[in-house]
């Protein structure tokens, strides 16, 4: 068997999105390149793992809440350069949506790299501007438009 060399750019990360009794989940992340911002859980992909697997992983490290993946919903990337211009990183992000297992709304725990964890409405995210990550109130609006529910610009 012969040895596949990953390249260091670009990585593949995921996004746990998570909708439940008209809430998302979200975290306030504590480290760069989004420190301080909320966005959904998520994190790089481990060698192996489907996306269907890293999401809900994700999802447990950062708010003790266990789902399962069940879609992607989108992709993008995250591109970012140095002040001298030079590439400080670029990944691969897949927003993958994740179903909590039914019942009543569950109490999230912010642990590993999220400074907080707790539930927003569309409005909420809306509401965040700069305190948002990039493309949150996107994937939140298309996760409403999927079931349905109508989303004004």
């Amino acid at each position: 068997m012969q040895t596949v060399i990953a390249p260091t750019l670009p990585r593949v990360g995921v996004l746990a999105v998570v909708r439940h009794e008209d809430k998302f989940l979200l975290v306030r992340r504590g480290h760069m390149p989004d420190a301080g911002l909320w966005g959904f859980p998520g994190g790089k992909v481990e060698p192996g793992e489907t996306l269907l697997q890293a999401a809900p992983r994700e999802l447990e490290e950062e708010t003790a809440l266990r789902a399962t993946g069940q879609a992607v919903i989108d992709t993008f990337e995250s591109i970012r350069h140095d002040a001298q211009g030079a590439l400080a990183f670029h990944y691969v992000i897949i927003a993958v949506r994740c179903l909590l297992p039914s019942g009543p709304c569950p109490s999230p725990q912010a642990g590993d790299d999220a400074l907080e964890a707790r539930w927003f409405s569309y409005a909420d995210i809306k509401a965040l501007g700069p305190l948002a990550c990039e493309r949150l109130e996107t994937l939140a609006a298309q996760v409403l438009r999927a079931e349905g529910v109508a989303v004004s610009p």
